[in-house]
This record gives structure tokens, sequence and C-alpha cells, in this order.
């Protein structure tokens, strides 16, 4: 799950780490207002847009104004703004920052290496992708055991590595070590400050901040879920979300519809084995019931890019024979105009696939052979 800036930046000051706190607007009134209170008749404030995507000083949506008039203004070129799909609902309103250096830092999990990652670069304020992909020698790391932690000493190799001058160091030190900590007593997928930036005046202030957490930890942060968007997500998601189906959209053609998380992943390999793509994850549970692949087939068929269907089930304790018979009501509910492809293995199987073939559809024994003719009924490998 993902946040917005203004959130995940709440969620650092509330962990210890200072931040450029400003008011959130959702129109050029309140924007103006918002400017008024931050001092705009005196100084600069900043308008960001907030939405869940990058690049958004590129796009426009990131402006500076000087006095509350210019605030409206400014706010109301960038609300309905459009960037990279999202459109902008509200702005963040917060005061200028006399800026002497910017720098990145971020906390993400190393799964190769089973640890934390703790990464920082003297390139702030860009894109850390960018950094990666053009300049990856800019980019400093450090490793923490999550047994141990990270440590102050790793912290302050890191400032040195950037070039922090060395009385500033120990601050570097310091806002390195707590975001490490909100990463984990948050139960974070990603935590960043993109540009963490030290004032003219010697300050360290996390200018900009992202954070995404774990979406299976958020029963364990009944306020965090409280902090979703739903006009940032998915909307095919958020309707799989409702009904109890775990959905992920992807960019393929190839349709999957498949009983348990694991067996889902291991369709979507044999689909690129065979040279397709998969256009989504879809666990549709165990019980895999009439009602569950009906919604399924409405989430698959309501992407264009479909034009072929797997549906993969083994049956361990959902029985083949009732997973068969959800499918075959399920067709009576939603209209499906692409091929669809069938293996069904398991418990009472045998019976499943009688039932099918009364259906007119034929279920195939191994995912191998599955796969293969789900890539040929879609048209063949993916470019």
């Amino acid at each position: 799950m993902d946040v917005h800036e203004y959130q995940a930046a709440e969620l650092l000051a509330r962990h210890g780490i200072p931040t450029n706190a400003g008011r959130v607007a959702t129109t050029p009134d309140e924007a103006a207002a918002a400017a008024r209170d931050l001092g705009a008749d005196s100084g600069t404030v900043a308008i960001k847009a907030q939405v869940h995507t990058g690049g958004r000083g590129k796009a426009g949506g990131i402006k500076l104004a000087r006095s509350p008039e210019d605030a409206a203004e400014q706010a109301g070129a960038i609300l309905g703004m459009d960037i990279r799909g999202h459109t902008v609902n509200r702005v963040l309103v917060v005061p200028g920052v006399d800026i002497g250096q910017e720098f990145y830092l971020g906390v993400v999990l190393d799964r190769p290496n089973r640890r934390i990652l703790v990464m920082a670069s003297a390139e702030g304020g860009v894109d850390i992708e960018e950094v990666a992909r053009e300049r990856p020698e800019k980019i400093v790391r450090r490793l923490a055991d999550p047994a141990l932690g990270f440590h102050a000493y790793q912290a302050r190799e890191l400032g040195f590595a950037l070039g922090v001058p060395a009385d500033k160091v120990a601050g570097f030190a310091g806002v390195a070590t707590r975001l490490y900590k909100t990463y984990v007593a948050e139960d974070a997928s990603l935590a960043e400050i993109n540009p963490l930036v030290l004032t003219k005046g010697g300050d360290w202030l996390a200018l900009d901040a992202k954070m995404s957490f774990d979406d299976n930890a958020l029963f364990r942060h009944p306020g965090l879920e409280d902090l979703r968007d739903p006009a940032e997500e998915n909307a095919t998601e958020v309707e799989a979300r409702r009904g109890g189906i775990s959905f992920v959209k992807l960019d393929g053609t190839i349709g999957c519809i498949v009983n348990g998380a694991g067996l889902a992943m291991a369709t979507m390999d044999a689909v690129k084995l065979h040279g397709g793509e998969p256009a989504n994850f879809l666990d549709v549970g165990g019980g895999a019931s009439a009602d569950q692949v009906a919604k399924a087939f409405a989430l698959v068929t309501a992407d264009p890019n479909v034009r072929a269907i797997l549906i993969n089930i083994f049956g361990g304790i959902t029985r083949g024979d009732v997973v068969a018979q959800g499918i075959r009501d399920a067709l009576g509910r939603v209209e499906v105009t692409v091929p669809i492809v069938v293996r069904l293995a398991g418990t009472n199987a045998d019976e499943g696939k009688r039932l099918l073939a009364e259906a007119g559809m034929t279920a195939v024994d191994t995912m191998d052979e599955a796969a293969a003719q789900v890539v040929a009924a879609a048209g063949g490998q993916d470019s």
C-alpha cells in the first residue's frame, strides 16, 4: 500500500525525523489560505501535487508561489492535472527552504541477501532509478541484519562516503538511523527521503518523503489502512479486494484464474516459459465458488488486452467437481468472448472434467500443456 507524500512526512515526523510541515489543499482558495498561514506574504511557498507516482516536477506538478494569490493560481493549474495516469485531487503547500545540499536516503528490503538495505546518494532531488541506471557508483549502500539492526557506525560511514561535512555527519547519521527504525516499526516495504536537504543554516530536513507498506502486515497497524486512497489505486484491484480476491494487474494478454497464490505464481512462470505474458496475478481463493469464479471472470475480462484465459485449478482442499460446477455457473452469468483453457487436477478431477465436457469445455491434465495451449489461443508469443 502506498501513501501520499504528506502522509509519509507525518509518519516520519512521528518517528523524530525533521520534515517540512505544510498543509493539504483541494481547491485554489484552500491553497491561498494555507500559503497565507505559512507566510507567503513575506516569503516563498511550494505547491506540490499529491499523487502516487514520481516525475511530478518534470510534469509541472511542483510550482513556487510568492503570494497567496500566486499560490491559488499555481494550485489551480496543478489540480486536475494528469501525471502518469494519476489525476491530481489535492496539493501540499509547504514553506520555501533555503537549500544548501541535496541528498537521497532510502531503506528497502534486499531479498537476495536477506537483509535490509540502507542506501544514500549525494545526487538527491532526482529519480534514484535514473542515478542507479546512469551513475550507479553514486549510490552508497549498507546492509543491516534484521536481528541486529542498523548500527550507528554504518550510518556515519554513509555520511562520510557521501562527502557530508564532518560536523554534519552526526546529524545525517541520526536521520538515517531513525529512517531505518521507521521502516521496521511500520512494516514498510519502502521508506525514502528525496531530497534530504542540508539547509544553508546547517539543519537537516526531509523535503520530500515516500513510503510503501506490506499489505500482509496492515493488520498490525490499523491506523495505516485509514491512509489508503482508493482513487490512486487500480480500480480493478480495489474491486477485487472488496470481493476477497487477490488480484494484481499486469501488462500481458493472458488472463489467469488460479486457486492458491503459489500455484498462481507458477502459472505465470509457465505462461512466460511458452512465450506469453500474463495479464494479471489472480488467486481466486480456496473455495472457488460460482460467485468467486464469476467475479474472477469479470475482473479478468475487464482488461481489453486479454486475448485468452487460463484457469488452473488443483483440487486439494477444494474438490475439482465443485470448481467445475462453479465455472459452469459463472459462465452463465458473465459473458466471456475470448478462448478459455482449463487445467484441472487433484481431488475429484475426473468428475470435474465430465461436468466441463458437458458444457463444451475440455480440461487438460498438466500445467505445461495448458500454458502452451493458452499462448497459442492468444495468438502466439508476445513481443
